[in-house]
């Protein structure tokens, strides 16, 4: 299902924990990063889409998950000539998507990347939010750059004082956003 420019529907899915790290997919046999993404189906609506989407890939339901927002408006990225199979080269363009951003409110264990007979992920973690781009296929990173910069509106401040950690054996590091520099001159005024 193409629009008249060419592009098919898709959602995207920027998946939260409590600390605003994302949850962050390795592509099955590929060493490449990504969100859960994919196409909306004849019929189906973008929430309806992106709620497939998360179970067929991450293996999460409804009940995990809490809508934080979505981007105003389609967010397209062009596919190259060398990733579109022939028979539909000169039609289709690339893909236009409306991103989802999720809050976690399930465990990490609900994450069931083998839920589907043909998974799309073999692997992943939790990152901080601004996820590093240079690991997402090039023609995808200006989309994703737009719609972290989009979702991240809607980010709440984690709980004053709370460090985030980069991993059960990384040193805890001091988001700035959550613990702001103090100033000792202003500190010690009367």
């Amino acid at each position: 299902m193409l629009d008249r420019e060419g592009y098919r529907p898709n959602v995207g899915i920027i998946l939260l924990n409590h600390q605003n790290e994302v949850w962050w997919g390795k592509r099955v046999r590929e060493h490449s990063w990504q969100f859960p993404q994919g196409g909306i189906k004849h019929g189906e609506t973008p929430e309806q889409a992106m709620y497939r989407e998360l179970e067929e890939e991450v293996g999460l339901r409804a009940e995990h998950v809490k809508v934080i927002g979505r981007t105003r408006d389609w967010l397209r990225y062009d596919v190259p000539d060398h990733f579109i199979k022939r028979e539909v080269r000169g039609h289709y363009r690339g893909q236009k998507q409306i991103w989802f951003l999720l809050r976690m409110i399930g465990r990490d264990t609900d994450v069931n990347l083998r839920i589907s007979e043909h998974p799309e992920f073999d692997a992943w973690r939790w990152h901080e939010y601004w996820v590093p781009l240079d690991v997402v296929i090039e023609f995808k990173r200006d989309v994703y750059m737009r719609a972290l910069q989009e979702l991240s509106r809607f980010l709440r401040p984690v709980q004053a004082g709370k460090r985030l950690s980069r991993g059960p054996d990384a040193p805890a590091i001091i988001d700035p956003s959550i613990d702001p520099p103090i100033n000792l001159s202003e500190s010690n005024r009367p």
